[in-house]
């Protein structure tokens, strides 16, 4: 294979390059690398190991790589459980030692009692290179359904196992993707959606189309499942069941694409524990004109979170039997805070508030009257509350970026919250700080910046700095820890997290702000964040790095693109690159409701401005750049990373590196635990190797 000349220290392989064009209504756009479309292709295979190796070669010869590889291995090491959750007359609840792989599952009869191993996902392969990607305990507390995947691939096979001595059963279903498995209450079956086999070969790449739901009966085979929902009249759809906590009640809900607006309709079991598995299924709001999520049913008055004429949400009741709106009642009302989550529990509604970002959780009786608030020790995130309507218990996780996700059981009645096994730190926390500022974009807009630094820190743009996003998708990134980040802060380094439009921090206003012909303000927020970060004296160009995933991913290719002197450092990973043709591999169609798509020709105008594979100039001196990507990655397929590496290569003007690091038996999301700080170590030692600070990057 022929290599390309770049630097002393380093040669890429060269990657061919073919005359394939296309031609977008008038407009004609080059693709080299088509080619590595095929994840089959030998060729490709002989790219990669190349590259791999040019990589590996340059990592290993980085002296802080293995130090920070050891100091984030003791970050990791400390016990961390998941919120207890109550099903079928025991508490089930996952905890993972430190190094473990994959966490295990457990279960208690009492939340004081004796705990029982229910399943060690890390006897399923001794590599983890099998993903335990589900696990749904059964309401009659005799079974579990678990599922798995190979290297953490979107694709799913279900299996269930006894509850009490673990015995595997006959139960086996395949190419189940995007699921919920669903079990009625009497424990005899449960609900799933799966896909049609792909073809043999092509189900790492495979467009997907024709979701549905399906009933399995416990002991029988996949084949005898019955079909209980479908949508031949629009086989782009997403479907989904959940039901309510009583079992009653099976919604089914549909999404076209990642749009949060949806469709909903229910299916009236009847008595949970005799369900009709083939009772009619009703429409409650079969219109997609807004989001209508539905916490439960009590008394027969469903309690629905909504965003129908409210972009910030509220909290409306209405008897199941008469869901038109003109019976609404409004129970929580919209306020200038996002309400991000909510749920039935412990006979309260709860809801979880975004406030500039921050959680803000209140417990709320069933009139809307305040009933509680959960105090927060600092600025940082909940997830939850989390429990049941029926049960006292109210569980919550509470984060921030200096405190791991801790455990709190709340008492409403006293208000106060007790830790459930609390993580042991593994840092001094002390000499740091997080504090939120507030950067302004472009237009003016305001654009929380969450900054955790050493309460010392001297403000003369010399210290390493990493600036995370991801915006889009009404995904908030809140202010919560990483255990890859103290190893940082500890040599100096300033860790900032931008929470910009596209995501849902400020409700659907704020997300619509960040679509479409509108993502530019993504990037523009992503670069005020930058500017901020430089004007204040925490980083220079020559010290700020950037990194986000997947969308995010597309975030740093654009934004490294339109200021390239702007940072020192960029790390895409699993990123959407090439936004004329993502649409055509796996899930891609569905963030056509967020992107737009190339097919239409408005939204291909707006596409190729940003698009990081097609606005590459030559000769440019882009930032030193490390792509990380997965060969299981069915969400968003590699090679968008390995096309877009090959085309900065090329570009590049200056010494910089662009290199790839390809990672074997993981995907989108999932790395085992010792692969995922293997990653993290080689990306900060990166980024320390190409910053000029004043930390020695060999110490």
């Amino acid at each position: 294979m022929v290599l390309v000349a770049q630097d002393a220290s380093f040669r890429y392989p060269a990657a061919r390059k073919s005359d394939t064009r296309d031609n977008y209504f008038g407009t004609s756009v080059a693709d080299p690398y088509r080619w590595m479309e095929d994840l089959n292709s030998p060729e490709l295979k002989q790219w990669i190991d190349a590259q791999n190796v040019v990589t590996t070669k340059y990592l290993d010869a980085l002296p802080v790589r293995d130090a920070l590889k050891a100091r984030i291995t003791e970050l990791y090491n400390y016990p961390r459980v998941s919120v207890p959750r109550y099903q079928g007359r025991r508490w089930f609840y996952s905890r993972n030692t430190g190094l473990q792989r994959q966490s295990v599952f457990f279960a208690r009869r009492d939340l004081n009692g004796p705990e029982q191993i229910v399943l060690d996902p890390n006897q399923l392969s001794p590599d983890g290179s099998i993903a335990l990607s589900d696990f749904e305990p059964s309401p009659d507390d005799k079974h579990f359904v678990y599922g798995q995947s190979e290297g953490g691939s979107d694709w799913v096979t279900y299996y269930v196992r006894d509850l009490a001595d673990g015995k595997q059963q006959a139960d086996e279903i395949k190419w189940a993707k995007f699921s919920n498995v669903v079990w009625t209450e009497d424990g005899r079956g449960f609900f799933y959606e799966r896909y049609p086999e792909p073809p043999a070969g092509k189900s790492l790449e495979v467009a997907l189309r024709d979701h549905k739901v399906y009933y399995h009966a416990l002991g029988t085979p996949q084949s005898a499942d019955r079909l209980i929902y479908e949508r031949p009249d629009d086989p782009g759809l997403f479907l989904w069941a959940a039901r309510d906590e009583t079992g009653r009640y099976l919604w089914i809900v549909t999404n076209k694409g990642t749009d949060p607006k949806n469709q909903l309709f229910v299916k009236d079991l009847g008595h949970p524990h005799s369900p009709r598995i083939d009772a009619p299924i009703r429409p409650l709001y079969p219109v997609a004109d807004a989001q209508y999520d539905p916490l439960g049913v009590v008394n027969g008055v469903m309690y629905l979170r909504t965003d129908k004429d409210a972009p910030n949400r509220k909290i409306v009741a209405v008897p199941i039997d008469r869901p038109d709106a003109a019976n609404w009642k409004t129970v929580v009302p919209e306020s200038g805070n996002a309400i991000e989550g909510a749920g039935l529990i412990a006979g309260k509604v709860a809801v979880n508030r975004l406030v500039d970002v921050a959680s803000e959780v209140e417990l709320l009786n069933l009139d809307g009257s305040h009933a509680a608030t959960i105090p927060t020790p600092e600025l940082g995130a909940i997830n939850g509350p989390i429990g049941r309507f029926d049960r006292p218990e109210v569980f919550y996780q509470f984060t921030s970026p200096l405190r791991p996700a801790t455990i709190f059981r709340f008492d409403v009645r006293t208000g106060m919250s007790t830790p459930f096994e609390p993580p042991k730190l593994t840092f001094d926390p002390a000499p740091y700080t997080t504090e939120r500022v507030f950067a302004t974009s472009k237009d003016g807009t305001r654009v929380p910046v969450f900054i955790t630094h050493r309460k010392d820190l001297k403000k003369d743009g010399s210290n390493p700095t990493m600036l995370y996003g991801y915006g889009g998708f009404s995904i908030a990134t809140s202010p919560t820890y990483r255990s890859d980040v103290p190893a940082w802060l500890e040599r100096g380094g300033v860790w900032a997290t931008a929470s910009m439009r596209g995501g849902g921090e400020y409700g659907e206003t704020w997300h619509r702000a960040g679509m479409f012909e509108n993502k530019q303000h993504v990037f523009d927020d992503f670069i005020a964040s930058a500017e901020y970060l430089i004007q204040n004296g925490y980083a220079s160009p020559q010290t700020l790095g950037i990194m986000g995933g997947s969308n995010g991913g597309l975030l740093v290719g654009a934004v490294m693109e339109q200021r390239p002197e702007l940072f020192a450092v960029a790390l895409p990973a699993v990123g959407v690159m090439d936004m004329l043709r993502y649409q055509k591999f796996t899930v891609g169609a569905a963030w056509a409701t967020e992107y737009g798509s190339s097919d239409d020709a408005q939204a291909f105008e707006y596409l190729y401005r940003y698009s990081p594979l097609h606005n590459l100039k030559p000769r440019t001196c882009y930032p030193a750049t490390l792509v990380t990507t997965a060969d299981h990655d069915d969400r968003v397929v590699p090679s968008h990373s390995f096309k877009f590496t090959a085309a900065v290569q090329e570009a590049q003007g200056c010494a910089k590196p662009v290199m790839i690091r390809v990672e074997t038996e993981a995907s989108h999301g999932y790395r085992p635990t010792d692969k995922r700080i293997a990653e993290l170590a080689d990306e900060w030692a990166f980024a320390l190797a190409n910053m000029k600070t004043k930390e020695a990057s060999t110490r």
